[in-house]
């Protein structure tokens, strides 16, 4: 969400002359957009500004903005902290960028923080979308009402907005024409996606059936999803949908109903295995991923040991896995803490376990010929970069005429992140 933020930043200040440079000691205006998930985080913001200080020390000191969600909750220590930032914006701020650079006053610091999400689509819906990227992201979605113990986005992101479904659509239509092949529909919550329109009531589900509509575009994806909005409709779009990818991020966070309880998950270990088993019937090919908070406050042995069973029952194929990091704020930040050395000796074990699955699946594939869409060139090389169904990264031997195209890569070797292959030149010239 921060890269599609990002782009839309960008598009906006076209409109008062500033321009994206790639020369980073010679900008008028920096701006550092963030993220506040893990406290690291926050750090590389500080450490940011000090790089950007230092090389501005004998010249003229430029704009320093810093966006995005570690803005949102942290503004007052930011500004006490780095007397060097200049304006603090929050993300449902955005929409007065132009404003606040056009009337820049180094002696004055600013902060907007106020959560105007609709007022913010509102002023970004007139603004067009540049991005032609292969593979791009759109918001459709922002905010969260389910308030987990551990997490900030409701403090940062504010409450659930969801966009009005015929202004994604118009987007959606330009990033086509713009050349974008795959689109990866975004938010906070993706599947609490609801917009009502007079009577008519449009969720995610009618999104994708709607987008299926563009013939230019040939994937759609979406992330990240919550198994309580993992509704029929949805579940049903894995087999009555063509260009849905065969892939689902599906956090779940813990395998143990006693931790998702006090995480505030509202939902149960057999939920998620009942919607896992539906859209397995609907689409016997799709894989999930899953994000995992190791060492969570009041995570035991057992409580962990249900973790490594639910992995085992699913086998994801891609899966984020971190140590629990408190979150000012929030309700588990209040919490007594897992011993470290305990909580990193489960990390490890169970990303052995995941990377183990992540391995098996890549292994399959090596000797068949998949389907990838083709972004772009590797620099300084003849190879080419691409994803298969899965959102694997794919590197292979090729032609820049598949570049933004769908094409049969035969795979040869695979590591944990990457499958290796080349062009199966066969099989594309009977496709085409």
């Amino acid at each position: 969400m921060n890269e599609y933020d990002t782009n839309r930043i960008y598009d906006t200040v076209k409109n008062i002359g500033y321009f994206k440079t790639s020369d980073y000691s010679d900008a008028d205006c920096f701006l550092l957009n963030t993220c506040h998930i893990r406290d690291k985080s926050k750090e590389k913001v500080f450490d940011e500004i000090g790089r950007v200080r230092k090389n501005y020390k004998n010249k003229k000191k430029p704009i320093v903005i810093v966006a995005g969600c570690v803005a949102q909750a942290e503004s007052g220590e930011m500004i006490k902290r780095e007397p060097y930032i200049d304006i603090i914006i929050g993300p449902q701020s955005y929409h007065k960028i132009n404003k606040v650079i056009e009337n820049f006053n180094l002696k004055k610091k600013q902060e907007l923080t106020e959560f105007e999400t609709e007022d913010k689509f509102n002023y970004l819906d007139k603004i067009k979308n540049n991005d032609s990227k292969v593979s791009s992201f759109l918001t459709i979605q922002e905010g969260c009402d389910k308030f987990c113990s551990f997490c900030v986005v409701p403090y940062t992101r504010g409450p659930e907005y969801s966009r009005p479904f015929n202004k994604i659509i118009e987007e959606a239509e330009n990033l086509a024409n713009n050349g974008v092949k795959e689109l990866i529909l975004l938010g906070q919550n993706v599947n609490a996606y609801f917009y009502k329109d007079k009577e008519k009531i449009f969720k995610l589900s009618d999104l994708i059936l709607e987008l299926e509509k563009i013939k230019e575009l040939d994937r759609i994806r979406y992330t990240t999803s919550h198994p309580k909005d993992m509704t029929d409709d949805l579940i049903d779009c894995y087999s009555n949908s063509k260009k849905l990818m065969p892939f689902i991020h599906l956090p779940i966070q813990s395998g143990s109903n006693k931790i998702l309880k006090l995480m505030n998950r509202n939902h149960r270990v057999e939920k998620y295995l009942e919607i896992y088993k539906l859209i397995k019937q609907k689409n016997h090919k799709v894989e999930f991923s899953s994000d995992f908070i190791i060492g969570y406050p009041g995570e035991l042995d057992c409580d962990f040991n249900d973790t490594i069973n639910l992995v085992n029952e699913i086998k994801f194929i891609n899966s984020y896995s971190f140590i629990f990091s408190p979150r000012p704020g929030t309700p588990a930040s209040k919490l007594n803490q897992v011993d470290k050395e305990i909580s990193k000796e489960r990390l490890i074990k169970i990303q052995t376990i995941l990377e183990q699955y992540q391995m098996k699946k890549n292994e399959s594939l090596v000797g068949s010929s998949i389907e990838v869409l083709v972004e772009n060139k590797l620099k300084n090389q003849n190879k080419f970069f691409g994803r298969n169904v899965f959102q694997n990264s794919v590197i292979f031997e090729g032609q820049d005429k598949y570049i933004g195209k769908l094409a049969n890569v035969k795979i040869d070797k695979t590591n944990r992140n990457t499958l290796f292959g080349k062009i199966d030149e066969n099989k594309n010239m009977r496709a085409a």
